[in-house]
């Protein structure tokens, strides 16, 4: 059997947390088995859903990498079909049409509220000779089992059944003829080829109201995986108050889309003590026994810690091109162009500090920014204190003496100047890291002066700031 996967998120909003965990167990299931992993855009609330929802759940399948195959599906699209299919089991006597007025409907729920039953339609029209009502347009409900029970094995959960009278006669296709979502959702899996439905426990009483669709259509019932929803660290629904729940948030934040990913995967999936799990790694082991039945907790504090970790062993050209469009918009008319090769080469000290991209982008800028520097505050003050001045231009005057242009070689020069003058390191290399960054806080100067090399380290050290200070 060839494995066929699908994520079916309904356009009304972002791609959230639990949608994209949701598509990448999907996604690495089909592609660990050489099999398709489809997209389904379940559009049928016309009111709610929106073209620009349609393309942030493309934007954010993209991001994470989650390449679908073939073209997407709009499930509106496909309304003819679904009526199709009810008008089948009309014919085969599966199905009937209701013409129970919106009055009718609300009296039968408080009766069966009062009585303590689940079912709240009578089924009065589903057997009945009676003259349909003029001026109501009936709906067309399936006959549900009256006896028995409803099974369904899950991957996930277990069997789990669900005794057959707990089952309504559901709604197939409305009054003006539109079909419903548990109908959309049978006819547009069977005729997808889906094999395996993996989405939220959430869905799971769906599950059982879906089997007897497909058993009344006669087709096989794709085998259902039903994972545990998301909680937030406090183990309550996982909320805004536990921080951003659209995945584009976190793009948007400076994380990695293969540390989002990473970290998802370890959401209510696991694999002995393995924490860092690369994108082959992933689909090597990824297999629906290791799901477990318990809630996940989101915890962006450990969503953090990996995304540090992913920087630190990302290629440094891969990293500079992330975050150059964020120092050109932070940067402006201040931006240089030429600073790329500088960055790059001072990505492998930049990166072990950075958290996020964001904070990759703002410590890495001085290697972007066009002179003059503008200094802050504190940079401004340490510049005025004392002679720290006339300490730096010493130590310019001492880089002619430089022949081999290594860090070493500079500290050692540095080294040299502060035993002549009697100083700490500190204080002639403090006043050089304002210099060459226009902060108090970079990379080793050292490490900076060999990436910027001779011409552009000495341009800095005697360049003057915007802002002189006092």
């Amino acid at each position: 059997m060839s494995v066929v996967t699908r994520f079916a998120p309904s356009p009304t909003g972002y791609l959230h947390i639990g949608g994209a965990r949701t598509a990448l167990f999907n996604w690495l299931y089909a592609r660990r088995h050489n099999g398709k992993f489809l997209l389904r855009i379940e559009d049928t609330d016309r009111e709610r859903s929106t073209d620009d929802a349609v393309e942030k759940i493309y934007e954010g399948l993209n991001w994470l990498g989650l390449d679908w195959d073939g073209d997407a599906v709009s499930q509106f699209d496909r309304r003819e079909r679904h009526a199709e299919v009810a008008q089948q089991l009309l014919d085969e006597g599966k199905a009937y049409y209701c013409y129970c007025t919106p009055e009718e409907l609300t009296e039968m729920r408080e009766k069966a509220r009062a009585q303590g039953r689940t079912v709240a339609y009578d089924r009065r029209w589903r057997d009945s000779d009676a003259t349909p009502p003029e001026g109501v347009k009936p709906v067309v409900r399936l006959k549900a089992p009256l006896e028995g029970e409803t099974v369904i094995e899950d991957s996930v959960q277990g069997d789990v059944k669900v005794s057959n009278d707990k089952i309504d006669d559901m709604i197939l296709l409305r009054g003006d003829g539109t079909p419903t979502y548990m109908l959309a959702v049978v006819v547009d899996d069977h005729d997808m080829g889906v094999t395996h439905a993996i989405r939220g426990d959430d869905h799971l009483t769906n599950a059982f109201r879906q089997k007897v669709i497909y058993d009344a259509m006669g087709w096989e019932t794709p085998q259902f995986a039903h994972i545990p929803l998301i909680h937030g660290s406090d183990g309550k629904k996982l909320s805004k108050r536990h921080g951003a729940l659209a995945a584009s948030s976190y793009r948007d934040e400076g994380f990695l889309p293969e540390a989002m990913c990473n970290y998802l995967l370890r959401l209510g999936w696991g694999r002995g003590d393995e924490e860092f799990i690369p994108r082959d790694k992933a689909i090597e082991w990824f297999d629906l026994d290791g799901i477990g039945k318990a809630p996940a907790r989101f915890d962006t504090a450990k969503l953090t810690a990996l995304n540090f970790d992913y920087i630190r062993q990302s290629d440094d050209a891969r990293l500079a091109e992330l975050v150059l469009p964020l120092m050109k918009a932070e940067l402006g008319e201040k931006f240089n162009s030429e600073g790329e090769s500088w960055l790059v080469a001072g990505m492998p000290g930049l990166k072990e500090r950075a958290k996020t991209l964001l904070e990759l982008a703002e410590s890495a800028s001085f290697y972007m920014r066009a002179l003059p520097f503008t200094y802050n505050d504190k940079a401004l003050k340490l510049m005025n204190k004392g002679n720290a001045k006339e300490l730096l231009a010493q130590f310019v005057a001492s880089l002619d003496t430089v022949s081999d242009w290594t860090q070493e070689n500079l500290e050692n020069a540095a080294k040299s100047l502060a035993e002549k003058q009697e100083v700490g390191l500190g204080k002639i290399a403090q006043p050089i890291r304002v210099a060459l960054t226009g902060s108090t806080v970079s990379p080793s100067v050292f490490e900076v002066m060999a990436v910027l090399g001779h011409d552009e380290t000495v341009r800095r050290l005697t360049s003057e700031p915007e802002n002189q200070g006092e």
